[in-house]
Parts: structure tokens; sequence; C-alpha cells
């Protein structure tokens, strides 16, 4: 061993150890080039090689800098500020943050001469660092413990068959949760955690989000966000990666929005899709996962909630062999299970269906379905194009945003092809003017639009735990029941139980369906509005959204103030 170090060159701790007889003169010069030839710390050396106590090594090392000796047996992990325990600093320099007043945070430290460490976690946190001295054993064991029971905290409740779920991305083969140093297990499972619940507690999305001081996880249930777990600060970018792993994404780039895809095989005969979209945030990726689940398509009109005479409207409109079907609503309306609903009738041997989306949100056998690829050029209106050279029966737009699209849909939809799309409008007759105001001419949308669906998606009433509500007649009426109604009228309120949430179980559609009349059509050409559109369509005995939600609370499906909260403005 290298023995270079002469005795007089010596100083700082090794010399403070001399001198206090913790170890002779040899010993230290001997640790010092070990030290320096393994890049091991000093301390631990010290400590493995020569004996040295570590409470004395540390009341020596306070005595030599003049630093009091902090004793970690009183101290409670649980104190450590999370956003600051960065596991592979710590382990990189045996040090520990172990508070943080205001912009200065205290590291934990065996070692004072380690200005490595402060400087780095200075530099990393933005905060200024403080070197709190304590022993080096007790250091080890704490971090351990704050390191263990951070991961403790992501495993606990979890199945053990959670890390065998069948998961992988559209574009590739199933994960190999050892092939990525993104997957170790705790945040396997609990990634896995999350997806099954979201599934089990059929949420419709899983939104994953950072913040400066928090890291949560929320589901949207019944059209509602709920908080549902806060997992470590220190944690959101292991789990942010791991999502971004499992949906092909680039997990190195974080300055631009990614989209991918998971697909998670539940059992032998279901498979559930997530379609996941990360967006730069201030303090890191916020992740949305759009449950998809393919039974939702099959679930039948009549589960939809269309009344008889819109249902009746609906599978009338998907008998005529051309025309064009447009289903409006904001995000989240259930339009796609709508038009899916529809495809689903329709999808037989003899017809040919294709669909382009963006992305495919439900796989369907039996339809030709394309996804639009804006950085390729295949756009919605390359893509009808395509269709029309392929011999369709019935074409499906995910959505009409430009003139372009519009124009081809309108002209296929008058060739002899049947076309379903959407648009984002508040209610059918507004669809029309949109149309117009796009640039399409007002006769090509008399001539091809045959039925317009507007919708919305209200919370049903639990069955277990409703109860009849009394509210004043002038309220009633107010609302826009008729005081003929008043005496029979029995509407519900929610209540909750263990079979529900919060009084509310599953969703129901709301829906305004407009057929395209001559009346409406002559209207159009003419140059009229929304609101004379509106009129001709109350007269042929179309409901708007507000009636249709009203029938539904009068047949004890929703209550009054979920009706308010999904039609009124």
């Amino acid at each position: 061993m290298a023995t270079s170090t002469s005795k007089s060159s010596l100083s700082g701790l090794p010399r403070r150890l001399v001198r206090d007889e913790l170890i002779t003169e040899e010993h230290a010069i001997e640790a010092v080039a070990t030290a320096q030839e393994t890049k091991e710390r000093f301390v631990s050396v010290v400590i493995k090689n020569y004996g040295v106590a570590a409470n004395d090594l540390a009341n020596a090392a306070g005595q030599e800098f003049g630093l009091p000796v902090f004793d970690l047996d009183v101290f409670d992990v649980d104190n450590i500020p999370g956003e600051q325990l960065n596991e592979e600093l710590i382990s990189k320099h045996h040090a520990l943050p172990i508070s943080r007043k205001g912009s200065k945070l205290y590291v934990g430290i065996s070692d004072p001469t380690n200005m490595v460490a402060l400087d780095e976690f200075k530099f990393r946190t933005g905060l200024s660092t403080e070197p709190v001295l304590v022993e080096d054993d007790k250091l080890e064991i704490t971090i351990q413990r704050a390191l263990t029971e951070q991961t403790t905290d992501l495993g606990e409740g979890l199945d053990e068959d959670l890390d065998n779920l069948d998961i992988s991305s559209d574009d590739g083969p199933p994960q190999d949760d050892e092939s990525s140093d993104i997957d170790d297990t705790p945040v396997v499972r609990f990634v896995n955690k999350v997806l099954l619940d979201g599934i089990n507690r059929g949420a419709s999305d899983i939104h994953v989000e950072p913040y400066e001081k928090t890291f949560r996880i929320r589901y949207r249930i019944d059209g509602i966000l709920e908080s549902v777990a806060n997992p470590p600060l220190n944690m959101a970018s292991r789990i942010t990666s791991r999502l971004k792993v499992m949906s092909r994404m680039d997990i190195s780039e974080r300055r631009v929005p990614q989209d991918g895809r998971i697909k998670m095989k539940i059992s032998a005969k279901r498979a559930i899709d997530f379609r996941v979209n990360t967006c730069p945030t201030l303090f890191g990726e916020k992740i949305v996962l759009r449950i998809l689940d393919p039974t939702s398509a099959q679930l039948g009109i009549e589960m939809l909630g269309y009344e008889d005479d819109q249902k009746e409207l609906y599978l009338k409109a998907l008998a005529n062999p051309y025309g064009m079907i447009l289903v409006t609503g904001p995000t989240g309306s259930g339009k796609t299970v709508s038009l899916y609903t529809g495809l689903n009738i329709l999808n037989e041997p003899l017809v040919n269906i294709s669909t382009a989306e963006d992305p495919a949100e439900i796989n369907l056998p039996g339809i030709n379905q394309v996804n639009v690829n804006q950085k390729v050029g295949l756009t919605f209106a390359e893509a009808l194009k395509s269709f029309l050279r392929q011999d369709p029966d019935v074409i499906m737009v995910g959505e009409i945003r430009d003139l372009e699209t519009a124009s081809i849909a309108i002209k296929a939809a008058q060739t002899g092809h049947l076309v379903l799309s959407t648009l984002h409008t508040n209610d059918a007759p507004q669809t029309l003017t949109r149309l117009v105001n796009m640039g399409v001419p007002p006769f090509n949308i008399a001539t091809s639009v045959t039925l317009i669906i507007a919708q919305r998606l209200g919370r049903r009433l639990c069955e277990s735990c409703k109860e009849p509500e009394d509210l004043p007649t002038e309220t009633l009426v107010q609302e826009g029941f008729r005081e003929d109604e008043l005496a029979s009228l029995k509407i519900y309120k929610p209540v909750g139980c263990s079979q529900c949430n919060n009084g509310y179980k599953g969703r129901v559609g709301i829906y305004q369906v407009m057929p395209v009349t001559e009346e409406i059509g002559r209207i159009i050409m003419s140059g009229g509005n929304s609101l004379e559109i509106a009129d001709q369509a109350e007269r042929d005995g179309v409901d708007d959204l507000r009636v249709s939600a009203l029938k539904k609370v009068r047949a004890g499906i929703l209550s009054l103030e979920e009706a308010n909260r999904i039609t009124r403005d």
C-alpha cells in the first residue's frame, strides 16, 4: 500500500485523530492513502480498518471543526423534508438532508471535509446548505430508514400479483420490468396498483400531478375528480418515468407534450387500454391517462339513456344508406361511446366501415381504424380521401376541425356514404351555424346533415340510498316543471352509502336529438341563426338538453342539483 503521505503533511481530521490518540500516525497516513486510492470516505476507512468508534470520531471532528454533534437517535425520519430526499445524492455522498428552515437546508454528514456533498446539494436544490455533524454508524442507519420508508409508503397494501400484470404499449411487446433502471419494484407495483384501482373504481381518467411541495394522483369518477393518493414528492420523477416507459415515450424529453398508449391485460378475456398524454408544468410533467374500456361500446343503445323517441331517431338515421350524423358536446360528454355504439350496430360482414381518429380510442374488430398523424401528413382530410378510394359504406371521422375535412365529409355524405363525426358545440342548433361559420355552403349542409345529437353525461342517483327531496312550489316552477304536474311530482336527492360515491353511482346520457327537417333546412339556406333553428326544433317536438335532463329528474334518475350542474349556463 502506498504511504507517500508524510507525517508532517497530516492536517484536519487525520491530525486531530492522532492528537487525540484514537489512531497512530502510521495508520492515519495509511488511511488517507487508502481513501485516495479506493475513492472511499476517510471516515469509513478509519472506522472499518482501524477500529475507531463512530461516536469518538464524531466528537473529535466536532472539536476540530467547531461543530456540535447531533444525535440521530432522537431524530424522527418523518421530519425529513421529503422534497429534498434525493436517493441519488444521498447514496453518492453519504449525506442526509435533515431539516429545512426557509432557504437554508441542514445536511447531516459524518465527515465535515465533505464539501463536495454540500455544494452538490446546494446546486441541485437551490438552497444554501449548512453541515450538521452526526455519527457515521447512526447516519448509515437513518439513511436506510429514510429510503426504505419512502418506498414502503408506495408498497403498502399492494397485492402480490401486481407486478405480474401483462402490460404493454400498442407499438411494442410486453414490458420487461427488469430491463430498465426506472422499473424498481416498489414503483412498478405502485403504478400497477394505481391503474388497476382506477379500472376497478370505474374511473374515466387518472391525473398524475406534481406541484412545488406536493404530488398527487386523482381519479375522475362519474365526471368528478377525486384525490386518491399523495406519494412522496421525491417519487414524482420515478413514477412519471415509469409511466413514460410503459407508454413507449422518450423519458429524456421533458420539454414538450408526448402521447402514448398502454394496454393492461386484466384477464384472459379482458384487456384495458390507456391513452396517455404528458404536459410539461412548472414543477414536472403532468400525466393524464384516459381509460378506454372496449366493453363500453358494446353496452347497447338501450343502456345509454336515450328516450324512446330519441333512440328511434338515431336508429332511423343509422339505417340510411347515406347522409351525415353529427354528435356534439364538450370533452368527456360520451360522444365517442355514442358513435361507437352506432358503429357497433352497423358492424356486419356486408358493410365496409373505416374510421379516422386522433387517436383511435376503442378497438372494434371488423372496423378499419386509422390513427391520424399530423407529423407525417396523415390528417383527417387525407385519411378521408383515402377512404373514398376504398369503396366504403360507412365512414367515421373523429372530429371535424377545419373546412377541408368538413367539405370532404359532406361530399362523401352526398355521394352515397353514411358519415359519422363530432363537433365541439354547446347544442344541436349551434352545430349547423358552426359549419356555416367554417365556410361550408348552407346548401351542402341542408342536403347532407340528417341528424345532430348534442349530449352531456350526468351522475346517476344511487338506487340504494336516494331519498325524496321536498322543495317549494315556486322553486320547482322556476326550474322548469309545470304547475299541473307538481302534485304527483317526486324528485330525489343524493345521500351516500357504501355502494356509491356521495349518493351517485354511474352516469347517464342527457341528449338533444335533432333531425334536420325541411323547415330547418330552409332556415339554414336563408341564412338563419341558431336561435331560429332552435325555435323550429322546439316546434318540431325536439327536447333541448334542459328538458331532457328534467325528464330524468322526474324519473328519479337524476337529482335536480345534478340536472342544474350539467344544463345550466
